[in-house]
């Protein structure tokens, strides 16, 4: 156990290396498994003979309870001790991987999916209220820019290493894999990362918001999974989801610790920015869920060759995010919010030339690169938008609220667009069927990129930020969410809470 006190270690010390180490590898778990399950879907199907709703199911029910419970998760660390939750998630998150990998049936699987979600959101914001708690202050931006960078090269192989082992040994080790990382993870955290907690933290926890959320989200993605083959049941479900809605909005204004402050929706500019983030995250998870069908079911792309499709886009964020930063600083987040949206329009656009045949450098590439500069030139405005709309004391709430939104809107695309453009049951490995969707579906994921550009230009318009923010974080980008943000400067104390 490491007798360092929070607040006061190193970067350069023994101690800060194996904090930044645990807190790295912890959080690239997390990335890794979310971009290396998507391109291993096809194969997934193929092997556990599951329908498409089944692989709908394997990418949503993960983002199901990660996107309802991540708040929540975070409350915890902060009541309970960071180390502490950050550990249980990673635990969590090692066992319910290897019930991913040994699952010998589709709803087997979703169900393990669903847990694995649950780890996530217990270990997702640990890994960066640490290093804000335990590092001291003058080490506090260059050990998030090191835990973002580096986890920016986890999102980066994410689809490689999964497309490798879809592959070859299989896609079961796309999860099987977490286990080794996940014991090492936990060893050192329990070893070398000196617990925090915020000693102010008090009153109840808000379980009933957390569950309200989560149960309202499900019935919706049932609802919209399963519109085209079951209209009934997708009537009854949806209404039930929006009673719940409702449940939850009334659960939060009366709850004296929500989990979403509904307050902050006061703020125009604050919500507008939510929309935009909905719109755009939509629009990129669903690209590459389909994207991965069509490149392996229509083009015969080997696995490993489809997980380079998206690779432009973390090497541009990897590259440029800290510059796009900067731009978004001197001039406001107005033009970068409304050109990034666009030229991501482009190149979902370009994706339309991908079909049989197709060649990875004239048409793959391309649209990949047109994609990846307009994630690019906005994820760092975006995030700096959200935290500069909102008071200091409440930036990390922000931040977890634009995270979950980001989430929620790649939960409903996937499953909404399949339905949309009358994908459903075994079609998506029939090559005709995938290429006629394929194209239906970039279509909507340019009219909602071209939505989120008008939305930005039409609503967010705030003056050039003067408030500190980190641009580090923004190098970490992920096909889920926008990257948590840290907490300003103004905050930083020693021992803070997040």
């Amino acid at each position: 156990m490491t007798s360092a006190r929070a607040g006061e270690v190193k970067m350069s010390g023994a101690t800060g290396r194996w904090v930044l180490f645990a807190t790295v590898l912890g959080s690239s778990m997390v990335l890794l498994d979310g971009t290396a399950v998507n391109v291993a879907l096809p194969r997934i199907g193929e092997d556990l003979g599951a329908s498409l709703a089944g692989l709908q199911w394997a990418v949503n029910a993960y983002l199901l309870t990660l996107s309802g419970l991540i708040l929540l998760g975070g409350s915890l660390g902060d009541r309970y001790g960071r180390r502490r939750i950050f550990v249980a998630g990673v635990l969590w998150f090692a066992v319910s991987s290897a019930m991913c990998g040994l699952a010998p049936s589709a709803p087997l699987l979703i169900g393990a999916r669903g847990l694995q979600g649950v780890g996530g959101a217990l270990l997702t914001p640990g890994s960066l209220a640490i290093i804000q708690a335990v590092f001291r202050p003058q080490d506090r931006a260059a050990a998030v820019g090191t835990w973002a960078g580096l986890g920016g090269v986890a999102g980066a192989v994410g689809p490689l290493l999964g497309g490798w082992l879809a592959g070859g040994p299989g896609w079961r080790w796309v999860f099987l894999i977490n286990l080794p990382f996940a014991v090492l993870t936990a060893a050192v955290a329990l070893r070398h990362v000196p617990e925090t907690r915020d000693e102010t933290a008090s009153g109840r926890f808000d379980v009933p918001g957390a569950v309200l959320a989560a149960l309202s989200l499900g019935s919706l993605t049932y609802a919209l999974t399963v519109a085209s083959t079951h209209p009934f049941a997708a009537i009854v479900t949806g209404a039930s989801a929006v009673l719940l809605g409702a449940a939850f909005i009334v659960a939060e204004r009366r709850s004296p610790h929500p989990m979403v402050p509904l307050g902050l929706f006061s703020v125009r500019l604050f919500t507008y920015t939510n929309v935009v983030t909905v719109l755009i995250y939509g629009a990129l998870a669903a690209v590459s869920f389909f994207l991965v069908l069509q490149l392996q079911t229509t083009a015969g792309f080997s696995p490993l060759l489809a997980g380079l499709a998206l690779l432009p886009l973390t090497l541009l964020m990897l590259a440029f995010s800290s510059r796009a930063a900067q731009l978004g600083k001197r001039i406001g987040p107005h033009i970068p919010l409304t050109t990034g949206p666009v030229l991501a329009c482009i190149g979902v656009l370009l994706m339309l030339r991908i079909g049989p045949d197709s060649s990875y450098f004239a048409d793959v590439l391309p649209a990949g690169i047109g994609l990846g500069a307009g994630m690019t030139l906005l994820v760092a405005p975006l995030t700096a938008t959200v935290l500069d709309s909102v008071d200091v004391d409440r930036s990390g709430t922000a931040s977890g609220i634009n995270n979950a939104a980001a989430r929620t809107g790649g939960l409903i695309s996937v499953a909404a667009i399949p339905a949309i453009v009358g994908l459903s049951g075994d079609e998506y490995r029939s090559p005709a069927d995938v290429d006629a969707a394929f194209q239906g579906s970039m279509l909507i994921c340019a009219a909602l990129l071209a939505a989120a550009g008008a939305t930005a230009w039409l609503f967010v318009r705030p003056a050039v930020p003067t408030q500190e923010t980190v641009d580090a974080v923004c190098r970490s980008c992920s096909l889920s969410a926008p990257p948590p943000a840290a907490e300003r400067a103004e905050r930083a104390e020693p021992g803070g809470g997040t």
